[in-house]
């Protein structure tokens, strides 16, 4: 007898989840736990800096080996007289959620490794001795680190894949359908999670560039274009340097600070989005130029 489409897809679901499990047994009770009892002691890296590494990992590992793959196994012992995962996945995967916070860290995670690692030479010792060992497979922890990044793209596809091959009245169409939509949110959560993460922290080093005035700093705001322009003054026939910044809502007149402590800039006018006009004039003398005129006042700009 031929095994069915759907159960090899289920059983390949099966055995990447335990060696996804044995990954992350290796990151969390291997690396993170040798790291951080030699972290306590004080001599090689701060405790939180290893803490910052990890992330969630140890809440991942908990769920996958002491839920996720026992559920999975128990249903693929029992598949003969009920095929079905679909259920079990839809009730684990809002858990997957957690993984937002892993892959938003990842990133800086990375850099941490790379900066301790050159920092302190007995804390690259103690992963480059854990990395020998046979478990490591000839890879690097920056390598193992990856492996929770993918997995939720993993089920993705798994299950797709799950879903194209049930037959049409398998019992197990409906919930598996919506066990891929689950995911497939997952997915978009912590992908969203990341974008939105970047956006804040875009803005951030904008918001200190402009010496955080405060009626500015509105984490709602969002920057859409930013750059050098010459104010053309008519009085005396000649351009100084400015630099703009454009909001969805606002537009800031800059003027760049000749000592840069603290602030790049600094912010001279004020324009707010609603009501602005601009207007693009024809000077054969200052060519790409235009005006933007506020409530308060008109400025008479040049483009490069």
């Amino acid at each position: 007898m031929q095994e069915p489409e759907e159960k090899k897809i289920a059983l390949e679901l099966l055995e990447t989840e335990q060696a996804y499990v044995n990954r992350l047994h290796l990151l969390d009770q291997v690396f993170y736990t040798e790291l951080m009892k030699e972290a306590k002691t004080g001599k090689t890296v701060p405790e939180e800096v290893v803490k910052m590494i990890f992330s969630n990992i140890s809440s991942i590992y908990q769920f996958h080996a002491k839920f996720f793959l026992p559920e999975l196994q128990k249903r693929m012992e029992g598949w003969s007289h009920n095929p079905r995962i679909g259920d079990v996945i839809q009730k684990l995967a809002p858990f997957l959620k957690m993984y937002g916070e892993y892959v938003k860290n990842f990133d800086k995670a990375v850099e941490l490794l790379t900066a301790w690692s050159e920092k302190s030479p007995p804390f690259q010792e103690l992963i480059a001795d854990i990395q020998k060992r046979k478990v490591c497979a000839n890879l690097t922890l920056q390598h193992h680190m990856l492996e929770p990044v993918q997995r939720i793209p993993r089920y993705e596809l798994l299950l797709k894949d799950y879903v194209r091959k049930l037959p049409p009245e398998s019992p197990d169409r409906e919930d598996a359908e919506k066990a891929l939509e689950m995911i497939f949110m997952v997915a978009k959560h912590s992908n969203a999670a990341i974008a939105e993460m970047e956006r804040l922290q875009n803005l951030w080093v904008v918001y200190q560039r402009l010496g955080l005035e405060d009626d500015i700093v509105d984490p709602s705001n969002e920057l859409i274009k930013e750059g050098p322009i010459q104010k053309v003054s008519t009085r005396n026939n000649s351009t100084s340097e400015k630099y703009l910044f454009l909001f969805n809502n606002m537009l800031l007149y800059c003027v760049p600070k000749v000592i840069q402590v603290g602030a790049e800039f600094q912010v001279h006018l004020r324009i707010d989005v609603d009501g602005m006009k601009v207007q693009e004039l024809n000077d054969t003398q200052f060519p790409h130029t235009f005006l933007v005129s506020g409530k308060r006042r008109t400025l008479e700009l040049q483009a490069r």
